[in-house]
This record gives C-alpha cells, structure tokens and sequence, in this order.
C-alpha cells in the first residue's frame, strides 16, 4: 500500500481534530482533559518521551532547520500526548518537541487523548515510517516489536503500518545479519537493498567476508547480487531476496501470481491469469 511522504497513517489521522481552534490550559491553571477533539497549550516540562519510540537517532540538520522554523513559525502540526501520571507521554511528534525545547518555547500545541500502550507504539511506528524518519534497522526493530510484544503476525503489522507483508519480513530480516552489517545499514554506510543481497548467503562467515568487499571496494548493488550468485551452492536453488521481494509487490499489487526471470541483460516478467475477467482486471490495474 502506497502512501504519501509526510502523509498520517490510518490510526494517527484520527487523532487530529478538524478544527485548528485551540483551547486554554484552564483556570486555575487545570490541567485539559483528554478529549481528543481540542487542541490544547501545554506547558513543554510537562510532556516526557515515549519509551516506546522507534527512532534512535535524531539528524542534528535537520533538528537544526526544525529548531529554526519553530523559533520563526511555531509549531504548525500539534503533538499527540497521552495522560501518564502526571504528566503527558508523547505518543506522535517527539522530534518536535525536542526542537520546542532547543527553541525555548514555554508551551507546545497538543491533543490529548488517552491511548493503550500498543496504540503509543504503533502510532509511533506510522509517523516515523510515513515521514521517512527511520532508518531500516529502527524500522525493522520497530516491526519486530510490535510483533513480539503484541503478539501480532507479520500480516497484521503490515496492515498497521500500511505496508505489504513482504516489505515487512524483509526488513525484519535485515535483524539476520551480524551486527557490524546492521550498524552500516543504519548509519548509511550501505544500502538497505544491498544488505538484503546478503541474506542469502548461508552463513554469519560469508555475509561478512563480502560485506567488507562492498564497503572496501564500493561495490554496487548489482555487483553484490552476482557475487552472490556465484556463491550458492549449485545443488540448491536459492532466488535472490532482492527479486523474490519484487516478486510479492507484483503479486499484491495485482492480485496473482508473478515470476520474474532475470537473465544477464535483462529477464522476463511472467503473469498468471485464470480467467478473461482476471485478464481484464490486470490490463486495467497496469493501465
């Protein structure tokens, strides 16, 4: 399921009100109520983090930009808090607020709704992951956290975070590979598709030997899938993860099944259909 960069995800789309009016703090200094509805003025040392945040890291430009449109703009986009204790759990907009408070802002725009601890993480998951804000190693352990913790299949995690079941597994699989490889993965050093190459390599050993040949040599994604390649054991037939993976995005996309042939220069793309009216609900998908 395609969304839109910066887009709210199912879950946190219904938690922004259709009115920007924003409401006190109170009288006397009282503390608004969760209501979900209104938008509310709360002083920033009476917000924490969520525990359950995905990000680890925070790019210090970016903060920076952020800090420098906040001190010029304010914050255009409420947070989404939660009642804990007494004091408000961030549950969406953690980067803004820390940038209020590099800022110096007093208060922060907020909405204040009561949410269980599985919609703090999920709704977490979504704003990072919509917003491009992970890394695949965040994004894989957020995934995997959910299904841990939850108890949720990879389906159903796919279905919360708007994503296929197969774009999940492949990032939860990233969590395969030896540690050295993930931090590269994170920090940039290496590309999430040319980690995923690696995973079909058998052994801890061999991802390791050519995972220091890419970032020795630079090798390219296309370098890595034919090293690769050359490395299967003939008896087995193992397909590259890289092809296997766009393999299920045709088939979800269109609803049947797709084998994808590469050959040196090229390859084939093979579309099963059962019948005319599928046939035509195909050609009308891919026009």
């Amino acid at each position: 399921m395609m969304q839109k960069k910066g887009g709210l995800g199912r879950g946190l789309g219904s938690l922004i009100p259709t009115s920007s009016e924003k409401k006190p703090m109170g009288e006397a200094g009282g503390k608004p109520k969760p209501s979900g509805r209104e938008i509310a003025d709360i002083p920033i040392e009476d917000i924490v983090p969520n525990p359950e945040q995905p990000r680890e890291s925070f790019s210090h430009e970016e903060m920076e930009e952020l800090i420098s449109s906040i001190k010029e703009h304010g914050i255009l986009q409420p947070l989404i808090v939660s009642p804990k204790d007494d004091k408000y759990e961030i549950v969406a907009g953690e980067r803004r607020w820390r940038a209020s408070k590099a800022a110096e802002m007093r208060t922060v725009p907020a909405i204040v709704r009561t949410v269980k601890e599985q919609q703090k993480l999920e709704l977490a998951v979504i704003e990072n992951v919509q917003r491009q804000d992970l890394n695949p190693i965040e994004e894989a352990r957020a995934y995997k956290k959910l299904a841990d913790e939850f108890n949720l299949t990879q389906e159903q995690v796919a279905k919360k975070v708007g994503k296929s079941r197969p774009q999940v597994a492949n990032f939860i699989r990233l969590l395969e590979l030896p540690l050295e490889i993930q931090e590269a993965v994170a920090s940039g050093e290496i590309p999430y598709t040319q980690a995923r190459t690696l995973l079909a390599l058998d052994s801890p050993r061999a991802q390791m030997k050519l995972f220091r040949k890419i970032v020795r040599g630079k090798m390219t994604v296309r370098d890595t899938e034919e090293s690769v390649s050359t490395k299967k054991p003939k008896s087995k037939t193992v397909k590259d993860p890289n092809l296997s993976a766009r393999e299920d995005d045709l088939r979800s996309a269109l609803g049947t099944k797709v084998e994808i042939k590469k050959h040196a220069d090229g390859g084939q793309i093979i579309i099963e259909y059962y019948s005319e009216e599928e046939l035509d609900g195909i050609i009308k998908k891919l026009s």
